[in-house]
């Protein structure tokens, strides 16, 4: 990854705020997907604001030892390709069962036709692909890290 390309993206968008906000001066990197052909449709899903919600096993966290995100976290998402194509803010987190996710947050994943049997089956096949890789595997009450989030800068 270009750290440098990454952080001239922060400071362009950083030029297009107030003087006074610039202090926001944290921000996380953020690839949806666990490939890259996946990275490419999720974030033009994003960049065209049909996206709005994700999703991630706390697991998933708990094994990289990352803080979880809090409100107000800006993230800096890539592309496949690890080239920046937005800036989202989090305005939502929840920690909830798999089997607890509803309908309105799976369409507000934007995937597919936006219904949760497609979320649901979708997100099976995508925890079953990432999660023996750190020695778990999904079940429906694994807890999940459910975050909502908007576009600030494209």
């Amino acid at each position: 990854m270009n750290n440098q390309i990454i952080e001239n993206y922060w400071q362009a968008y950083l030029a297009t705020l107030p003087n006074n906000s610039q202090a926001d001066n944290k921000y996380d990197i953020s690839q949806f997907g666990d490939n890259s052909c996946l990275a490419n449709q999720l974030s033009d899903l994003v960049v065209k604001g049909i996206k709005t919600a994700t999703c991630s096993a706390l697991w998933e966290w708990e094994a990289e030892g990352s803080t979880l995100p809090k409100v107000g976290l800006k993230a800096i998402v890539i592309d496949g390709n690890e080239q920046p194509i937005c800036i989202i803010e989090i305005t939502e987190v929840s920690i909830k069962p798999y089997i607890e996710v509803d309908a309105q947050f799976a369409y507000d994943e934007g995937e597919g036709d936006g219904s949760l049997e497609f979320w649901r089956q979708e997100h099976w096949n995508y925890f079953s692909r990432v999660l023996p890789k750190i020695g778990k595997q999904p079940t429906p009450e694994m807890l999940l890290v459910c975050e909502r989030f908007r576009v600030v800068y494209k």
